[in-house]
């Protein structure tokens, strides 16, 4: 990767299409993700868990084991997923 696209920070187009992929499973069992922060600078992601994943116990290891896999999988500069706190 060149020096200019290490500059250029997280493609926001491509976390919303990632998170919309990701939304519809979170869907079909009453949750949603919403996007809160993005640091590019650190690559760390903000977001808050909504519907039945905002109480749900497993929400952080979703959060975790799923979510931030996949960012960073699919996701050039995303290094991090940290839950909202409010």
């Amino acid at each position: 990767m060149s020096e200019e696209n290490k500059n250029e920070g997280i493609n926001r187009e491509l976390l919303e299409a990632t998170l919309d992929v990701i939304r519809q499973s979170l869907q079909a069992d009453g949750g949603d993700v919403a996007l809160v922060d993005v640091d590019d600078t650190t690559g760390t992601v903000t977001l808050e868990m909504q519907g039945a994943c905002a109480g749900c116990p497993l929400s952080s290891f979703d959060m975790s084991e799923g979510i931030e896999r996949i960012l960073c999988e699919h996701v050039p500069g995303v290094k991090r997923v940290a839950p909202a706190v409010f």
